[in-house]
């Protein structure tokens, strides 16, 4: 209703063990895929936005509080925890996290059906987009990593192998998802660790997702690894997007730190990415598409009926306070 071309349902959960946290939502039976439906006919219905869903486990970063709770993030539940499964038993916090259990090929061949039943649900409750989480060290970045992934069978030790199973379950999810709609495959582009991957594993990365027929990678960056020290700032990963467009030859989409319509432009115009993710400004302004474009003069984009009362105040006041700027300097 605020103006996003398109609205992302971000991690959800393709099982009940493969949630982050209590509060995240899942899409592993009808009485979801029903509820879904709502929501995105909804969407369908009141607006011209499309409606994406990203699925996602959550791996060794599992069976956690919600960050809201004043528990602490990425802590353990005081109780009622479910086991974890990741590559390798290793906890995502040495102080104090839940050790996973290494998983096994049942648990790779269960893990791979969720995500194919999931698909066939999200496709059915008529979601226009799909995107594979493979980034933030959830199970299928673990796998990527070599931080998380000390395996020494044929699904670790070189970068090839490390992708095997993510590999895997995307081209069995591609397959269960329609080939007319798109679909995207998130990555952490940088560990941001010392012996994690890098910007230019990630161009390797991308090709290998590109080939799999992966139609565009979100580069986002990060959250592998506790011991991670980013480099933070304005737009601060729009170079991994801008790499991994030029180098993999795959469309890309820019996340991180981009709060402004002309950082937008500048993104898109400068061949730097081919969609921008806008997350945490809509959480402060859930209009805030509407509200860029007037800051930048743009009033062509339709607003919803039952809003298009504040469209021309807004687009005065914008001007007022453009005007004001002018004759100060």
């Amino acid at each position: 209703m605020g103006g996003a071309g398109m609205v992302m349902a971000e991690m959800t959960c393709p099982s009940a063990d493969a949630r982050i946290t209590p509060g995240c939502p899942g899409l592993w039976n009808t009485a979801q895929r029903d509820g879904w439906k709502r929501i995105v006919d909804y969407v369908h219905c009141e607006s011209d936005a499309k409606v994406a869903i990203q699925l996602g486990h959550a791996g060794a970063k599992g069976s956690t509080n919600a960050p809201w709770d004043g528990a602490g993030a990425d802590r353990p539940l005081a109780s009622g925890n479910w086991p974890l499964i990741a590559p390798s038993a290793l906890p995502y916090l040495a102080d104090g996290g839940q050790v996973p259990r290494a998983m096994t090929r049942a648990d790779m061949d269960r893990v791979r059906d969720d995500f194919v039943r999931a698909t066939h649900y999200a496709a059915e409750a008529g979601f226009d987009w799909l995107e594979l989480h493979c980034a933030h060290g959830y199970l299928l970045s673990a796998f990527i990593s070599p931080l998380t992934n000390h395996r020494s069978d044929e699904y670790g030790g070189t970068l090839a192998q490390r992708l095997r199973l993510p590999l895997e379950v995307f081209t069995a999810v591609r397959e269960a998802w329609p080939e007319d709609k798109p679909i995207s495959v998130r990555i952490s582009a940088h560990d941001w660790a010392p012996g994690g991957n890098t910007p230019t594993d990630a161009v390797a990365i991308a090709k290998a997702f590109k080939a799999a027929g992966a139609d565009m990678i979100d580069c986002s960056s990060g959250q592998v690894s506790a011991e991670q020290r980013p480099t933070y700032g304005r737009m601060y990963q729009t170079p991994f997007a801008d790499r991994i467009r030029n180098e993999a030859g795959i469309a890309t989409i820019a996340v991180g730190a981009i709060s402004e319509a002309d950082h937008v432009n500048s993104i898109i115009s400068a061949g730097r990415a081919d969609l921008c993710a806008i997350a945490r400004p809509h959480l402060a302004n859930p209009a805030w598409t509407l509200t860029e474009a007037a800051k930048i003069g743009f009033t062509a984009l339709a607003w919803p009926r039952q809003y298009a009362s504040g469209k021309s105040q807004l687009e005065a006041l914008v001007q007022r306070e453009r005007a004001a700027l002018s004759g100060k300097a």
